[in-house]
């Protein structure tokens, strides 16, 4: 586990201190370069949280991964460089699911002169440069973010696509790593876990956001989307490699499980 190897893989070539320049240049290319996605939980492979693992994964062999991943690894990066670093649980929805949705997301807290930032390269790609956790808005194209203050010293981290929003709720100061390695175990084993569901990918490229579930591709630009539907497993691999820079042929046997799920969902797609 290198440094020079993280950064020649997000294509960092500044000289890093523990400052605020350095937090937002890797914030920025990270999920730029390196792209969400849950290929191993459709292809049954166990994803591990541990450190050595995830870096030889999305540094070494150049591929994706989840929150627990993206975030894992950039949070040991920053600690490696100097920064008051923190891993942090969340819980996506939680304004719907209840407290039980802590620990279904990994994010990360870096105290700073004096303030704390949210840093989360993990949630999509919708993040790209780090927050003040103060209430306020920050418009990260082509999203628009929001910080809102909850109760008893928990946030809100909102993100609007299109006037659509979708959240998780995280407390800067909280994390139990028990309940986030039983909450990953979960998502990559539980037939009601939407990771073992539907196939996701996505990832930044320039102020683009590129999305693949199932079999629908998505690039939201320019505050529009375009849509469009797949139709092979041969171009599901090529749309991996294409634009997520997941090479992985074996992806192609998904496609029948991908299409049947697809039918489920939308019948009269």
């Amino acid at each position: 586990m290198h440094l020079k190897a993280y950064f020649a893989r997000i294509g960092y070539d500044g000289t890093p201190a523990a400052d605020l320049e350095t937090l937002r240049a890797l914030s920025h290319l990270h999920p730029r370069a390196i792209p969400f996605e849950n290929l191993d939980v459709q292809l049954k492979r166990p994803v591990s949280m541990a450190p050595e693992a995830v870096f030889d994964k999305l540094v070494t062999r150049r591929r994706g991964g989840w929150c627990y991943e993206m975030n894992g690894l950039l949070g040991w990066a920053l600690g490696e460089i100097g920064f008051d670093v923190r891993r942090v649980e969340g819980g996506v929805m939680r304004e719907m699911r209840g407290d039980e949705a802590f620990g279904n997301h990994l994010c990360l807290a870096v105290r700073l002169d004096g303030q704390d930032y949210l840093v989360d390269v993990g949630f999509g790609g919708s993040q790209t440069a780090p927050m003040v956790i103060a209430p306020g808005s920050d418009a990260q194209v082509p999203f628009d973010l929001e910080l809102v203050p909850l109760e008893n010293g928990y946030w809100r981290m909102v993100q609007y696509t299109l006037g659509k929003p979708f959240s998780f709720d995280f407390h800067p100061d909280r994390c139990d790593e028990a309940l986030l390695a039983d909450k990953c175990n979960w998502q990559q084993s539980n037939p009601e876990s939407v990771f073992v569901q539907n196939l996701v990918a996505q990832k930044r490229t320039g102020d683009a956001h590129v999305t693949l579930r199932g079999r629908v591709f998505t690039r939201l630009e320019s505050g529009a989307e375009e849509t469009r539907l797949l139709q092979s497993g041969a171009e599901l691999v090529d749309v991996l490699n294409d634009e997520f820079g997941i090479n992985e042929p074996e992806a192609e046997a998904l496609w029948p499980a991908i299409c049947a799920r697809h039918e489920a969902l939308f019948p009269h797609a």
